[in-house]
C-alpha cells in the first residue's frame, strides 16, 4: 500500500528542543496537528545509532510506540570537514546536558585551532523519519553546505546557526529571518523529499 499522510493528521514531533519543534512546524506549513514529545512527557530515547537516519528512525519509532500517534522525528547536526565530520551525530552532545550551544560553538572553534585548520568547510544534515505505531516507517535525508565563521553572529536560529554561512551567502543562519532559513535549510531539503514520498 502507498503510505500517505492526510492533512490534519495528529502527529507527535519527537523532540524536546523548542527551536527544532518550531522549525518543523513552520516547514510543515500547518498541514498537521502537531504535539511535541516534550509536551506529552515522552522519554527521550538514547541515540545509539551511528548515522543521522538511524537515530531519526529510532526516535520516530520510540515516539510512535509511546504515544500511539504517527511520529515525525528529525536527527540533524553539523559536520566539519577539517574535523573529519565531527561533531556530526554528536552535535547536541557537544552542547552538554544544559544544551549550551555557545560552549559547543567555542569547542568547534578550539578544535579547528588545535588542528591548525585553514579549511572551514562544513555542512548541516537533517534526517527526517515518519513512523506509524506498530507499522512502517519512512526516512529521508537533506544536506546544505557552507563554511564556518567566527565569532558567532545573529540570534535568530538555534544550535550552531550563528557560525554557519550557507554557500553563496554572506550571512549566518543565525542572522537570517526564520522564513528565509526555513526555505533553504537542510531540514527544508529533507522535507521536500518527505513531501514527495508521503503527501
Amino acid at each position: 500500500m502507498a503510505l500517505k499522510l492526510e492533512p490534519g493528521t495528529r502527529l507527535v514531533v519527537a523532540t524536546h528542543n523548542p527551536g527544532k519543534a518550531r522549525e518543523l512546524a513552520e516547514i510543515l506549513e500547518g498541514r498537521f496537528e502537531l504535539v511535541a514529545a516534550g509536551e506529552l512527557g515522552l522519554p527521550e530515547p538514547d541515540e545509539t545509532e551511528s548515522t543521522f537516519t538511524g537515530n531519526a528512525l529510532l526516535k520516530a519509532r520510540a515516539a510512535a510506540e509511546a504515544s500511539g500517534l504517527v511520529a515525525l522525528a528529525d536527527d540533524s547536526g553539523l559536520s566539519v570537514r577539517a574535523l573529519e565530520g565531527a561533531p556530526g551525530i554528536y552535535s547536541a552532545r557537544w552542547a552538554g546536558p544544559a544544551k549550551d550551544f555557545a560552549m559547543a560553538m567555542r569547542k568547534v572553534e578550539e578544535r579547528l585551532e588545535e588542528a591548525g585548520a585553514e579549511d572551514f568547510a562544513a555542512w548541516f544534515t537533517s534526517a527526517l523519519a515518519v513512523a506509524w505505531p506498530g507499522g512502517p516507517a519512512v526516512v529521508v535525508e537533506g544536506r546544505i553546505d557552507g563554511t564556518l565563521s567566527f565569532p558567532p553572529r545573529g540570534d535568530k536560529g538555534f544550535g550552531y546557526d550563528p557560525i554557519f554561512v550557507p554557500q553563496g551567502m554572506d550571512r549566518t543562519f543565525g542572522e537570517l529571518e526564520p522564513e528565509h532559513k526555513d526555505g533553504m535549510s537542510h531540514r527544508a531539503r529533507a522535507f521536500a523529499k518527505l513531501k514527495a514520498a508521503l503527501l
